[in-house]
């Protein structure tokens, strides 16, 4: 297929790629139209191979990661302090480090919540980006 094929001219009449569609593409499209006005994200259809793929275009959640890292970092601290009582024990077994990977976690947590809260932060100065409320 040439490309002079999919070209639209200007003595075919009207310039819309509506004017080009089949009308099974053109009742899909007035398909996906009524879905949106539901509130339903736009479905696209990608074609690979001999595959159809359907992807929704829906914009990101507006998250900054600091509630989830704090959830995560007290997790760690509870399993920390849980271990506390089974030192001894642990250390007969030769499982310390199941305290001190817990401890780690913890520390990386901390290095998190304040790595995401200085982004949130940076992302709220910013001039034209969206707020995170």
């Amino acid at each position: 297929m040439s490309d002079d094929q999919w070209a639209i001219r200007d003595e075919d009449g009207p310039a819309t790629v509506e004017r080009k569609l089949g009308h099974r593409e053109r009742e899909r499209l007035e398909r996906a139209a009524r879905r949106h006005e539901f509130g339903r994200p736009e479905i696209t259809e990608l074609e690979i191979g001999n595959t159809t793929h359907r992807v929704a275009e829906v914009e990101p959640m507006d998250v900054d990661g600091v509630r989830t890292m704090a959830v995560g970092t007290v997790l760690w601290l509870v399993a920390a302090v849980a271990l506390l009582p089974f030192i001894g024990t642990l250390e007969e077994q030769g499982r310390t480090w199941w305290f001190w990977a817990t401890i780690a976690g913890f520390g990386l947590g901390c290095i998190g919540i304040e790595y995401c809260r200085r982004r949130r932060n940076a992302l709220r100065m910013r001039p034209g980006r969206r707020v995170a409320s």
